[in-house]
């Protein structure tokens, strides 16, 4: 079973509360990032999703700073959850991260995209192109003839 410590992104983009929206944009886009973890020292206090800063014209991403736009209900998850548990977790909240925290420590990062990614390889390990064809069970209904031991 596939636990988050076995796929997380451990280079986690923080930023602190107290930046501009726009520093936190150009970030972003600098990485190709859709969610940035807001500390404050070692703690967690907020996330910052593109979607957050979508909503905001540049005037007001130049205006704003992160602690104005983020989201401060922060749910996080423990590494060693499954990836099923996770992905519940997020669909039940609609959110598009999970904080991955240790003893207090942030070690990582998931994403919807992540999930996504996962789930795309495991179909196409768990399905390849011969198993798409159509199953014929008939002769499971026969009795196989008994072999001597």
């Amino acid at each position: 079973m596939m636990r988050l410590q076995d796929f997380m992104s451990r280079n986690v983009e923080t930023i602190t509360a107290e930046e501009t929206v726009e520093a936190a944009y150009q970030r972003m886009r600098l990485h190709g990032i859709r969610h940035m973890v807001v500390m404050e020292g070692k703690s967690i206090v907020g996330v910052l999703s593109e979607r957050d800063i979508n909503n905001l014209s540049e005037a007001e991403r130049m205006g704003n700073t992160v602690d104005d736009v983020m989201e401060r209900n922060v749910v996080t998850a423990r590494p060693e959850i499954t990836v099923r548990e996770a992905a519940n977790m997020m669909r039940g909240r609609t959110i598009g991260c999970l904080p991955v925290v240790d003893n207090g420590k942030l070690v990582g990062i998931v994403t919807t995209t992540d999930l996504l990614d996962l789930l795309g390889q495991g179909v196409e390990r768990i399905m390849p192109e011969t198993s798409k064809r159509p199953v014929m069970r008939k002769h499971l209904s026969r009795r196989l003839p008994s072999v001597p031991r």
